[in-house]
């Protein structure tokens, strides 16, 4: 009996040092593990943090487009006396679209620039009004015909017409004849905005989606050359330079440069838009012309060397216009840089090689 209960008590002595041990070894590996923390361990949250400032990098805004500062749409006189016109080269945007007597005009937009000659500044064109409102710009101009003098009046434009201002906020050079001589520059066009009590700051997104990396268009066709007649009278052509991956402008044959650097006015981007014009019956019998931009209109994209075909869709003369892969249907997205807009009539022999 003496013997039963010794072992007994033998045994939870065993069971007892068998726990100590476990509970020992325990105490000891949570210390060697704690004298042994990886560096970084407790940097979580920091790690956390680097990735949130990485991915607003990459949601960076374009260079050429960011910044609240509200765009200034400059009506541009394209006529060959007013060659060479100045400041083309600072814009995120140019559109160039049919005028009267086949000439061209050309409506610039700057974005938290400062430039001081932009022009030769010339009038109004009631459809160069659609592409000032759909990105939300103080429009200006020095003139304007009967239908452009209307519709800015009844749509409500934030205009500055060089007719009611002299210096500082237009002047005229004496190297060109009038009419094609007017300049301003957007630090006084802003100025005058001001005192206007127009809006100089807006919230309004890019009429055109920026890619974050540049894009090359794989599926285009080579687009080295571009030819886009306007006219009988006009036509444009763009040559790309693969070094500078940027296109050189030229018109009628002729090179085109900037009035204040003498330098050659290039793109990154270039978009053709096919959309009839015809004579508008103003009762002023001066062939000024009406453009039909509202609806879905095919086009290109070229950028890089390479075109694809676009489709380009505009519901209303307010709303902006969506240019989608007339593949594939989705928004296209353009390479950071300015670029040009050239609206053509449908049957226009355009040329890309």
């Amino acid at each position: 009996m003496k013997s039963k209960k010794h072992l007994l008590i033998l045994g939870i002595i065993a069971v007892i040092l068998i726990l100590a041990g476990i509970l020992g070894t325990k105490i000891y590996l949570d210390k060697r593990n704690a004298e042994n923390i990886p560096s970084n361990v407790g940097e979580e949250t920091n790690t956390i943090q680097q990735l949130e400032e990485l991915n607003k990098e990459e949601e960076k805004e374009p260079e050429i487009f960011h910044g609240d500062d509200r765009p200034i749409a400059v009506m541009i006189d394209n006529h060959t006396g007013a060659w060479p016109q100045a400041g083309l080269n600072k814009t995120y945007l140019v559109y160039e679209i049919i005028v009267e007597g086949g000439e061209t005009r050309l409506m610039a937009l700057f974005k938290g620039q400062n430039v001081d000659k932009v022009g030769p500044v010339r009038s109004s064109r009631h459809y160069f009004l659609d592409y000032a409102m759909e990105n939300d710009a103080i429009y200006a101009h020095y003139g304007w015909s009967p239908k452009a003098k209307n519709d800015i009046s009844s749509l409500g434009i934030n205009n500055l017409n060089g007719i009611f201002y002299g210096k500082p906020t237009f002047w005229r050079i004496s190297d060109k004849r009038a009419p094609h001589n007017a300049m301003t520059s957007t630090k006084t066009l802003l100025a005058a905005a001001k005192k206007k009590g127009y809006k100089t700051t807006s919230k309004a997104t890019s009429v055109l989606n920026y890619a974050k990396e540049e894009i090359e268009l794989s599926e285009g066709k080579t687009a080295t050359e571009v030819k886009i007649p306007h006219s009988y009278l006009h036509s444009v052509t763009y040559k790309y330079n693969s070094k500078t991956k940027r296109y050189t402008r030229y018109a009628r044959g002729r090179l085109q440069t900037d009035y204040s650097t003498g330098k050659s006015i290039t793109t990154k981007n270039i978009i053709i838009m096919f959309a009839n014009n015809s004579q508008l019956q103003d009762g002023t019998s001066k062939d000024r012309q009406n453009l039909h931009n509202i609806g879905t209109f095919d086009g290109y994209y070229i950028t890089n060397g390479k075109a694809i075909k676009i489709k380009c869709k505009k519901e209303s003369r307010r709303s902006k216009t969506i240019y989608t892969n007339a593949s594939t249907g989705e928004a296209i997205e353009v390479n950071d840089g300015n670029t040009w807009i050239n609206i053509c009539p449908k049957k226009a022999n355009v040329k890309i090689k």
